[in-house]
């Protein structure tokens, strides 16, 4: 994992940053669920910022196809597995998070500063973009 840079907590996220723990994960916990395979990653961005940044392992649906491709959603967790949705910094992510959820999706949780804060913390060699 990568190393902590001071503007990170002891959980590495970014100082101040406003955790929800009932809706979010950290990019370090997420790494160790999938890790152990106790859960999926579900990449809610674009093609466009698929093809700049990617975390391996993670299923690209963009946010506007979720609710339309709802069955494949339910495939990633249908063997119990948590879902963990991401996007750039991890607003989109918790949106659809609380849309999966409301759908009958569970248990779900948003990635904290999506795979941003991921590449700072978990795995450097993922690209970081604007």
């Amino acid at each position: 994992m990568g190393n902590a840079t001071p503007d990170l907590d002891e959980r590495g996220l970014p100082a101040g940053y406003a955790f929800k723990p009932e809706h979010e994960i950290t990019p370090r916990e997420a790494h160790t669920l999938v890790g152990a395979k106790r859960a999926a990653l579900l990449d809610c961005r674009t093609l466009r910022e698929w093809e700049a940044a990617r975390i391996d392992g993670a299923t690209l649906l963009p946010m506007p196809e979720i609710e339309s491709r709802l069955d494949e959603v339910r495939e990633l967790v249908e063997d119990g597995r948590e879902l963990i949705v991401h996007c750039h910094h991890g607003m989109r992510s918790l949106r659809v998070t609380l849309m999966l959820r409301a759908l009958g999706v569970s248990p779900v949780r948003s990635m904290a500063g999506g795979i941003d804060l991921w590449s700072r913390t978990v795995d450097p060699t993922v690209p970081r973009y604007a």
